[in-house]
């Protein structure tokens, strides 16, 4: 039985470069590498993620040369790519490979595509070369297909042998209402899965698969990032840090980078069901 994350301690002073006028609150989550990062608003969140994103990338390409990421998928980091396209953050995008936690079993033009968003709202307006673009192949025949497609291409990236997980330098991820996040919803088997770094989830209440990345390959990256914004995600937040009534079987808590930071960003609204 999962047991209950330790409840929140505050930490003085504001982490990294996050601006205080910004920055609310800043707690640790049961152990130093676990931080929440409470906002004012959505906006100022959404800037913080990026001058986060942007902080990472410029340290992985002075150390490793290249600078690794998985965009999350859905509405929700909207406003963080648009804010992360019209910085002047001095991001070298050549040396950037993005990759993508789930997408739905749409073709990539289709309006619910991750893709598409993601396309849209920040890959477009950046010099980013089209190879470094490693998008979920949805053309292909069948949903496990697609997902057999993109772990090889992971794979092969990351010159991966059996066995192995790639270490991402970034990991974005969102939080559903539900506890879901990436397309790794309660209940699934997906949850489970311990070998594959690449499923094909059937989500039965939704009627359809998606392909999404496995708890193995977000805990083994080199940092994750929660973005949760808005007072519908307020339980779920609470179940997923601080456990209670509902919070087995969360599929979000489950994710715990093993050498690296977690970050949780969320604004105000969305941590109202929090205890202080």
């Amino acid at each position: 039985t999962r047991m209950a994350p330790p409840p929140l301690k505050r930490r003085g002073g504001a982490p990294g470069k996050v601006s205080e006028r910004r920055l609310q609150q800043v707690f640790l989550v049961g152990e130093p590498r676990v931080e929440l990062r409470v906002f004012a608003g959505a906006e100022e969140l959404a800037t913080a993620a990026a001058e986060e994103f942007a902080a990472r990338a410029h340290d992985a390409v002075s150390r490793r040369g290249r600078f690794t990421a998985v965009l999350p998928g859905g509405s929700g980091p909207i406003r963080f790519f648009e804010i992360l396209a019209g910085r002047k953050s001095g991001i070298r995008w050549s040396r950037v490979h993005v990759f993508w936690g789930d997408e739905r079993f749409v073709p990539p033009a289709h309006p619910e595509s991750n893709f598409r968003t993601a396309q849209e709202t920040l890959l477009a307006h950046v010099p980013i070369p089209q190879a470094n673009v490693h998008r979920i192949r949805t053309e292909s025949l069948s949903p496990d297909a697609a997902a057999a497609i993109y772990e090889q291409e992971i794979r092969t990236f990351f010159r991966l042998p059996a066995g192995r997980f790639p270490r991402f330098d970034l990991v974005v991820l969102g939080l559903g209402a539900d506890g879901h996040t990436a397309s790794l919803f309660p209940g699934s088997e997906a949850v489970t899965e311990d070998v594959r770094m690449v499923v094909a989830a059937l989500i039965a209440r939704l009627g359809t698969h998606r392909i999404t990345l496995t708890l193995p390959v977000f805990n083994s990256a080199r940092a994750v990032m929660f973005l949760v914004s808005g007072k519908q995600k307020a339980e779920a937040l609470a179940r997923a840090l601080e456990g209670g009534e509902g919070s087995e079987g969360l599929p979000a808590p489950l994710v715990r980078p093993r050498r690296g930071p977690l970050l949780w960003m969320v604004d105000r609204a969305a941590s109202g069901l929090l205890r202080r």
